[in-house]
């Protein structure tokens, strides 16, 4: 790729930069990177970089943005890597080439002014949420930091907030009225997060964030010139959920909450709006886990019905006097608004969902609780009118690319032929640092033995391995199975993973030396643990996604080769994450083992193969664990030997 006057600009400015690092070294793809995206910036085309791990790439594009001159957006998929950015990376570029930067997060994020002068009042919806000292000291602490200049971002607050509190002291953007139609609007700290990102000339934010601000025009970040996506691989999930809907009986019920708190006890509304919950889910839940019509007579009728009833909430809010029915406090009540707001969303929600837009597919998904979803079939149209049309778009991750290609990506987020792609090697050596193993010889998956002779691999592998595993499952059923029998059979600590990620359970995994970590999608990406902690990844099944799915079922009708352009790219993309975990340091060694047989003789093994680092490979189970149990490292001269291990 021939490089430009920006380029080799920002190759000498990154350079410059490392120089000034304790210990930095030149990485010849990291300036490459910086030079390619300097260039696009510069010309205004589009640009796809795929840019293995280690390479560094959150430097390469904040030097080449930093320097460019132009005003630039900075999405991420994940809140850790938009933390990084702002809170080291940033202020680090910034310390050598002055950019105005500031971060943008959503609206429920930030400490809400007037929801935190509603409990103190006690006016609030506590909804069965106790106030105790504990509560009331933390309140009395937020309403000191308010008056701070750099109070917001309940991340930064001086105390810590409970979530319970946290739900009392926020508003989701779907209830907040603005800042215009707020008595507390000229103290709103989300608005002045608004004001300091708009007026940036470097914006760190979140991709739903972003979506959001295609859908308003705008009107969140202003006008800007580019837009780098970092972490690209989940553009099309996420954009597909932030352009689409989702309703269920949550909404009506939290809408009819608001209600008792604003009406006269009685007043025939917030039961209304609570019968229409109940409808909806009832409705929904006959078709959970598929496609609907929301033109089928068994929908259409409860989705008219919610239509009705929030549609004449609207009215009576309209029409209540200056502080509500219910005794108010002088001027008007700050709830009202935020209702008039939370329904007016809702209400459009359900108009869309009863007469959904072309390209759009419903279905409600397996779970608890039925909910509607509706979403974009393709979202790479909406993406090239909205984004790519508009402001220089670049993309980058460590995996973007299937089968060695990135055009599929980039046709599938409607990136034209008006782009420019490239791929820049990790600098890690693989080859020598790791080792991919295929259990070849197990049954097929689908085979009932499967389960337990899996398991079994993967025991004698961690035992191999000393622990220093992270374990990856593609279903909870399989996680639990792993979890039973681990605990009892091995010495060391056994971490799984219960709910949605944490940090803290990593943290836990990567400060003991000999855990093994089990868990599911939520650690396929995100885990860095370098060093000792982590010497064998393991992954159950390719992680092909469910065919059950009914968004990608939409998607697989519309394809000519639905395997080729739907399925094999998630599970290339993803196995390439979990991979990803193994090597994040130059010391590192290891093993990444895929218990999948398939891997080895199947017809697309090629295409996965092409999407991981170039390790070397093996399907002989004897090589990899005396491959593993070269890499424990010798216990002290003083280690008892009877001592196992911690519980």
């Amino acid at each position: 790729m021939t490089t430009g006057i920006a380029g080799a600009a920002a190759r000498t400015a990154l350079q410059a930069l490392v120089d000034r690092l304790a210990g930095g070294e030149t990485r010849e793809g990291q300036l490459e990177m910086a030079a390619a995206v300097a260039d696009a910036l510069k010309t205004g085309e589009h640009l796809v970089v795929e840019a293995g791990t280690g390479v560094g790439k959150s430097l390469a594009y904040l030097v080449a943005a930093a320097t460019s001159g132009l005003r630039v957006v900075v999405a991420t998929a994940r809140k850790p890597l938009q933390d990084q950015l702002i809170r080291k990376d940033v202020p680090f570029v910034a310390s050598a080439y002055p950019v105005e930067a500031a971060v943008l997060k959503g609206r429920s994020n930030y400490l809400c002014v007037a929801k935190l002068a509603e409990v103190a009042a006690g006016t609030a919806d506590t909804q069965g949420r106790l106030i105790t000292d504990a509560r009331t000291a933390v309140l009395t602490r937020l309403a000191r930091w308010v008056a701070e200049p750099e109070a917001g971002d309940l991340a930064d607050a001086p105390v810590p907030v409970d979530p319970g509190l946290r739900s009392l002291v926020t508003v989701a953007a779907q209830e907040c009225p603005g800042a215009s139609q707020c008595r507390f609007g000229n103290e709103c700290l989300a608005e002045r997060a608004l004001d300091r990102a708009r007026s940036a000339q470097l914006v760190v934010t979140n991709i739903d964030l972003y979506c959001l601000d295609l859908v308003l025009g705008g009107g969140l970040l202003g006008e800007h010139d580019a837009v780098i996506v970092d972490e690209a691989h989940e553009l099309e999930a996420i954009a597909s959920r932030t352009l689409g809907l989702e309703l269920g009986r949550r909404r009506l019920n939290w809408l009819a909450a608001q209600l008792r708190g604003l009406l006269v006890a009685g007043s025939e509304e917030p039961a209304r709006l609570d019968r229409a919950g109940e409808h909806l889910a009832a409705a929904l839940s006959a078709f959970a886990g598929s496609r609907v019509d929301p033109s089928d007579p068994a929908i259409a009728g409860v989705l008219a019905a919610a239509d009705d009833a929030v549609a004449d909430v609207i009215e009576v809010l309209r029409k209540l006097p200056d502080g509500g029915v219910q005794a108010a406090p002088a001027g008007d009540d700050p709830r009202r608004p935020r209702a008039v707001q939370a329904a007016s969303s809702l209400l459009t929600d359900l108009r869309t969902a009863r007469t959904p837009p072309d390209g759009q597919v419903a279905w409600v998904p397996e779970g608890t609780e039925a909910v509607l979803h509706l979403a974009p079939v393709d979202v790479g149209p909406i993406l090239a009118t909205l984004m790519h049309a508009k402001r220089t778009t670049i993309l980058t991750s460590a995996t973007l690319s299937v089968g060695g290609s990135l055009e599929p990506l980039a046709a599938r987020l409607g990136l034209g032929t008006a782009r420019r792609t490239m791929r820049v090697a990790s600098p890690f050596d693989y080859r020598n640092q790791a080792l991919l193993y295929c259990a070849a010889h197990l049954p097929d998956p689908r085979h009932p033995g499967f389960d337990a002779a899996a398991l079994d691999e993967l025991a004698g592998l961690v035992e191999a391995a000393g622990g220093r595993t992270l374990a990856l499952f593609t279903s909870h059923r399989m996680l639990r199975l792993a979890a039973e029998a681990f605990r009892s059979r091995f010495p060391w600590t056994v971490l799984v993973q219960d709910g949605p990620p944490s940090p803290g359970l990593v943290e836990q995994f990567r400060d003991d030396e000999q855990a093994c970590l089990l868990a599911t999608m939520g650690y396929w990406q995100g885990v860095d643990v370098p060093g000792p902690s982590l010497t064998l990844v393991a992954v159950d099944r390719i992680p092909f996604p469910p065919l059950r799915d009914p968004l990608l079922d939409a998607r697989r009708d519309a394809a000519r080769v639905p395997f080729e352009a739907i399925d094999l790219p998630i599970a290339a993309t993803l196995l390439a994450q979990g991979a990803g975990r193994l090597i994040r340091s130059t010391t590192d060694r290891g093993v990444v083992a895929v218990l999948d047989p398939r891997l080895a003789r199947a017809s697309y093994r090629p295409a996965i193969l092409a999407s991981l680092p170039r390790m070397r490979r093996t399907v002989d189970g004897a090589e990899v664990r005396r491959f593993l149990a070269g890499l424990v490292p010798a216990p002290p001269e003083n280690a008892d030997p009877a001592s196992p291990g911690r519980h």
